[in-house]
């Protein structure tokens, strides 16, 4: 099911063919190979939102389940600020992710966390379908973030895109 975003995007043809030669479209209209750092942090961006979408179609809780609603929405703009290389202050207001998104997140760990009782040895990945899932999303979104520190020693970042998926590892373990 699509959630319904501010300006909807409208698609009316899928295949392209531009790509047909290992090439694809940054978010500034340059091209790069589709092995390029870019796109290979977008693309594992791209399956934590798929990852959480899994997560999503189990018998999730009520408050769990709008928080990683709105969550799928950020990754959204996430992935798009991470395909438009930022370089310059002109682009700079073309940014998506802000301090306020991770200060959400930030807040979700500790509002989650506290209902928790505190960990006294490793977790093991498993249990409920659910937390199964979750933590399944979390390791997808630290191969992510593992992309993004990648891209970052050769090209510009958002900062708080960085931050952002590192606080949302956080967040999927503590709600795992």
């Amino acid at each position: 099911m699509a959630n319904k975003r501010e300006a909807p995007v409208r698609l009316t043809r899928i295949y392209t063919g531009g790509g047909d030669k290992g090439e694809t479209s940054l978010g500034d209209g340059s091209r790069v190979a589709k092995d390029n750092d870019r796109v290979e942090a977008v693309g594992d961006v791209d399956e934590l939102n798929a990852a959480i979408g899994l997560v999503l179609s189990t018998n999730c809780p009520g408050e769990i389940s709008s928080s990683l609603q709105r969550i799928q929405n950020d990754l959204f703009d996430l992935g798009a600020d991470i395909s438009v290389p930022v370089p310059d202050e002109s682009k700079a207001e073309r940014l998506r992710i802000s301090s306020e998104q991770v200060s959400r997140l930030e807040s979700e760990c500790d509002s989650f966390n506290a209902k928790l009782e505190d960990l006294t040895s490793f977790v093991l990945p498993g249990g409920t379908e659910t937390a199964a899932r979750l933590h399944h999303a979390r390791t997808v979104a630290r191969r992510a973030e593992r992309r993004v520190v990648r891209l970052q020693k050769t090209a510009d970042v958002n900062q708080a895109a960085l931050i952002y998926i590192n606080r949302l590892s956080d967040l999927l373990f503590i709600l795992a």
